[in-house]
């Protein structure tokens, strides 16, 4: 009766120790470099939010925050290497709009938006920009949308993300011409092409484009945010011009993987609220047309998540997307 009772009680003061020395890890969190992972390749929007962001938060923390860029898969590579990974906190997730977009694109998409991360909170958002090559004989989306529609052919647009393409497959759906999508793995990819006239239209983040724009390299035709952008007060958004309600924007936020301690995700939470009010971050964002939009609490970003992870779907029906 005694040996019973003993392997009981041996089996509970094992417990009871493993859940202390938990505990006690996520209180010292970090010991060590913490990874953030960015599902893009070096250039684009997502890689300089990162970028922006690591410095700040790694002097906070009193440990290294090394980005590391893990494109393709219109960010499933990068998620699947966050949510396969240890819960201790050492690996982040620099999450998109990818994530919610992502289940309506494609059939073998197995992650549950909502379920697959632990989400610490918001950093930005900041909007896309509709443009063309100078070679094209248009200078406003009517104009475009006319073009398209002359051509026997489909134009090609190119897009660095899946945000990006569902901008053009909405339009498309409303005004009816028909354009062809060319994928890139990054902004700075897809910039690099529609600057050099491989392919004439594209739909890209607005700081990879700036530059661009502003020399004449890249002619904007729209927006897409709910109003203009500080940094091309010109351009109209694609709501003003005949299509209400039309918003599309390219936000990030933090992930961690499922079942990371709350202490740590709180932690998380804290500091990266404190790296996004430090004046210099704010300048940054400012300097790519990304604002500060940070999430109260890491419960009110994930209720966020869901309310994207609901908007998309009659998008997609709406738009005539099936998924690939």
């Amino acid at each position: 009766m005694l040996r019973p009772l003993m392997r009981l009680a041996i089996s509970a003061a094992a417990v009871l120790l493993s859940l202390a020395a938990a505990e006690a890890s996520a209180q010292a969190w970090p010991v060590k470099p913490v990874r953030l992972i960015a599902p893009a390749v070096p250039g684009g929007v997502t890689d300089i939010v990162a970028r922006a962001i690591a410095q700040p938060l790694s002097e906070r923390l009193g440990q290294p925050v090394v980005v590391e860029n893990r494109a393709g898969g219109s960010g499933l590579i990068a998620l699947e290497a966050v949510a396969s990974a240890a819960p201790d906190g050492y690996t982040i997730l620099l999450v998109t709009e990818g994530n919610p977009l992502g289940p309506n694109m494609y059939r073998d998409w197995k992650y549950d938006t909502v379920k697959s991360l632990d989400y610490v909170s918001l950093l930005g958002s900041g909007m896309f920009v509709v443009v063309v090559h100078p070679s094209v004989p248009v200078k406003t989306l009517k104009e475009f949308v006319a073009y398209a529609k002359s051509r026997k052919e489909p134009v090609l647009f190119g897009t660095p993300g899946i945000g990006q393409r569902l901008v053009m497959e909405q339009l498309k759906s409303l005004d009816r011409f028909k354009a062809e999508n060319v994928a890139y793995k990054g902004g700075a990819q897809a910039v690099g092409d529609i600057v050099a006239g491989h392919v004439k239209v594209g739909v890209l983040g607005l700081a990879p484009s700036l530059a661009h724009l502003k020399s004449g390299a890249l002619r904007a035709l729209a927006v897409t945010g709910a109003q203009r952008a500080a940094a091309l007060p010109d351009v109209p958004t694609v709501a003003e011009l005949g299509y209400p309600g039309f918003e599309f924007t390219q936000w990030q936020g933090f992930g961690l993987p499922p079942g990371t301690p709350p202490q740590i995700v709180a932690r998380l939470h804290d500091e990266l609220i404190g790296v996004m009010n430090m004046p210099d971050t704010i300048e940054k964002l400012a300097s790519i047309g990304m604002d500060n939009g940070t999430s109260p609490t890491p419960a009110a970003f994930t209720q966020w998540i869901r309310q994207q992870n609901d908007r998309w779907p009659p998008l997609f029906k709406s738009a005539g997307i099936q998924p690939e």
